[in-house]
């Protein structure tokens, strides 16, 4: 049985976070969301959605995909990493953000949003203002950090075993901001990295053990570029690094890797902390971020899975296996891992539970992407089977 939904924090957490000796004064308890808790078979899904760029032109198609994704999946939580509905004028974002979270209302699917570099870029609202719209949501668990943090939805999600009232898993919901000063891309502060820290510390004083867990953001670490491989630009399925001329990277060799780069990952200019602050604690299995649109991989890097997850929108019907969503999956009994898959449009419109489940209208777009979608993946698959082929390298893992 699912048990969700914003209601009073439980004494155990509270006497948790009060008993805390904090060093940073933003680590406190309305950081923290009510409890969510494993199901009774010891499972616990999310629904990882990003990037879903909701505007008048695919807002309509995006959603029937998205809510075909929640009735198939039947996820315990949707995770939301940003770029969500970045429109002009907050009336038309009003409209978006009701598009979006109905589709999690009617289901009574809990929803954690975290915000993007286009989701108040143009000045015409703040990201309080839309964090506000989302937490008018019954489903929504989001938190506003209000000037605790840098940065709007910062904060944690804790699991707990069914029954039971004590953190066994946290979720770690950091927003990565949208741009520095001088125009690049931002990424998580260091007082966020702080309150990180201090919170975790905290918790394992309090538990006597680390507590394992996973974190999700918008824009993906610097340190993904540490776990690729500098090559020369000549190389297939080489990508440019942001920020810097004339170097190439692609997968490592060195590295677990997952899936395939079909863009070049941009993080952050600088570098505050995050991800070291994160190995030092040895708790954070692995970081999920959204940004770069195609991009479905991941590296293991210093013990933590680097990963990014597809735009989930729809994007015309040629593009279908270039977008989708991610599946996280945890179980209490083996709290140090976890299982995730991509869900590609194009395998999704295939698969017998969507096609039953959909309406006529439903049937139509399905049936344009499974008819669009073949011949992109055939021409992916023999380009990726031709080059590892011509090279020896492996060039696409799988996801």
């Amino acid at each position: 049985m699912k048990k969700m939904f914003k209601t009073c924090m439980t004494l155990a957490l509270c006497v948790l976070i009060a008993a805390a000796s904090f060093s940073c004064a933003a680590a406190k308890e309305d950081l923290m969301t009510a409890p969510m808790y494993f199901n009774d078979d010891g499972r616990f899904k999310i629904l990882h959605i990003t990037d879903t760029h909701l505007h008048e032109n695919n807002v309509r198609d995006s959603m029937r995909l998205i809510g075909l994704a929640c009735d198939t999946e039947q996820p315990d939580l949707v995770m939301l990493t940003g770029d969500l509905a970045p429109e002009d004028t907050y009336e038309e974002t009003v409209e978006r953000i009701d598009s979006l979270m109905q589709a999690f209302e009617s289901r009574h699917i809990p929803v954690a949003v975290s915000f993007g570099n286009h989701d108040s870029e143009n000045g015409a609202y703040t990201r309080e203002e839309v964090m506000a719209l989302y937490n008018s949501y019954d489903c929504s668990i989001s938190i506003d950090d209000g000037d605790a943090l840098t940065g709007c939805g910062t904060y944690l999600v804790p699991l707990c075993r069914a029954g039971e009232d004590t953190p066994c898993f946290n979720l770690w919901v950091f927003d990565s901001g949208d741009y520095d000063g001088e125009g690049h891309y931002a990424n998580v502060a260091e007082d966020q990295v702080a309150w990180y820290r201090a919170v975790s510390e905290a918790m394992e004083r309090n538990s006597g053990r680390k507590i394992y867990s996973l974190a999700f953001q918008h824009i993906i670490v610097p340190q993904i570029y540490d776990a690729l491989e500098k090559v020369n630009h000549r190389t297939l399925f080489s990508f440019p690094r942001i920020y810097t001329e004339g170097e190439y990277y692609r997968f490592s060799p060195d590295y677990t890797n997952y899936g395939m780069l079909n863009e070049y990952p941009c993080p952050g200019y600088y570098d505050h902390g995050q991800f070291d602050a994160m190995v030092e604690r040895g708790d954070v299995l692995a970081i999920f971020t959204g940004h770069d649109h195609t991009n479905a991989f991941g590296v293991r890097y210093k013990g933590i899975d680097i990963v990014n997850s597809l735009s989930t929108r729809y994007n015309g019907e040629v593009f279908s296996t270039q977008y989708g969503y991610r599946v996280v999956e945890l179980r209490e009994d083996a709290p140090d891992k976890y299982e995730t898959r991509v869900v590609r449009w194009y395998d999704f419109a295939r698969d017998a539970r969507v096609k039953a489940a959909a309406d006529k209208d439903e049937q139509r777009m399905l049936a344009g992407i499974r008819f669009m979608g073949i011949f992109q993946k055939t021409f992916t698959d023999i380009v990726v089977r031709f080059t590892e082929l011509f090279t020896g390298r492996t060039v696409r893992y799988p996801d």
